[in-house]
């Protein structure tokens, strides 16, 4: 990577990353009826119920879902800036975060736990001491990158965790076929660890924003443009399928093969054919410089 691409890329991740750790609410929701939009001001997780396929955008305002117009809906009474957010196979959410402007409670609200799709939250562990902006779990273990302290940690249980590598990263993705292998989206490119995620390599371009993998062979990465790559060799060698609608990229998260879900500015896109199509899930209008 030449030094100009390399700056560039340092820019583009820092403002990302500074999209996704605003705390500012100015211009932030509001309630939606027939003929307005509700106001987010950036998307920072996506879910979908293994139930019924409801799809659970987490927020700088909340958990929203889908209406009947595909318009945002509130989950519950939280208005709490939902940062790394993940939905395991049995229907658990995961999250992290800050509290709400008006509400109580430490900055920083560590690992949190709902087991009623979104309505209702406790809180695991670590509230007051991490941030995470990314959460992924796979093989029985939560892998969580702690944006406020630069580093990764894993947990068997959400409350005992272990230290991994220290690192600057935006986004993490953990293969499915092997616990030990860990990607980072970083401004360098993707980063690789071979071991769990206690080391990693240097990253290496392609540069990517985010990651998400839910199959052996469906890799999917987002860069900062909107495209939408994949590698079927675990992050090896990449191809671009598809730019996704919207906008600046702001989540992404990978179903199964060929199905995946994208935020931008513009609102959540599904594409169930590897990128070659996408629809509007969630229509949203977000300020901007959130």
């Amino acid at each position: 990577m030449n030094k100009h691409h390399a700056a560039s890329a340092v820019t583009a991740l820092s403002l990302l990353a500074l999209a996704a750790c605003s705390s500012s609410n100015a211009g932030g929701s509001t309630a939606s009826d027939s003929s307005t939009t509700t106001l987010i001001s950036h998307i920072h997780g996506l879910g979908l119920s293994p139930s019924d396929g409801r799809l659970y955008v987490a927020t700088h305002e909340g958990i929203y879902t889908p209406d009947a117009q595909g318009k945002p809906k509130l989950v519950g009474d939280s208005t709490d800036d939902f940062m790394g957010f993940t939905v395991t196979n049995d229907g658990t959410f995961y999250a992290s975060g800050h509290p709400a402007q008006e509400a109580d409670g430490p900055g920083n609200k560590g690992l949190i736990k709902s087991t009623d799709a979104g309505k209702n939250w406790t809180t695991l562990s670590l509230a007051g001491q991490s941030d995470f902006h990314a959460l992924d779990y796979a093989h029985n273990t939560l892998y969580a990158y702690d944006s406020a302290n630069g580093l990764l940690h894993t947990s068997k249980d959400g409350t005992t965790w272990k230290n991994g590598a220290s690192l600057q990263a935006l986004d993490i993705a953990v293969s499915p076929e092997d616990p030990k292998l860990v990607l980072a989206t970083t401004a360098e490119g993707v980063a690789r660890s071979s071991d769990g995620g206690k080391t990693f390599a240097q990253g290496k371009e392609p540069v990517l924003a985010y990651l998400s993998w839910s199959a052996k062979d469906s890799l999917y990465g987002i860069d900062m443009s909107g495209g939408l790559l994949r590698s079927s060799d675990g992050g090896v060698t990449w191809n671009k399928v598809a730019t996704v609608p919207g906008g600046q990229p702001q989540a992404l998260s990978a179903i199964g093969v060929g199905h995946v879900l994208a935020a931008t500015e513009g609102g959540v896109y599904e594409s169930k054919d590897g990128g070659r199509t996408f629809t509007r899930r969630l229509a949203v209008e977000s300020t901007s410089g959130h």
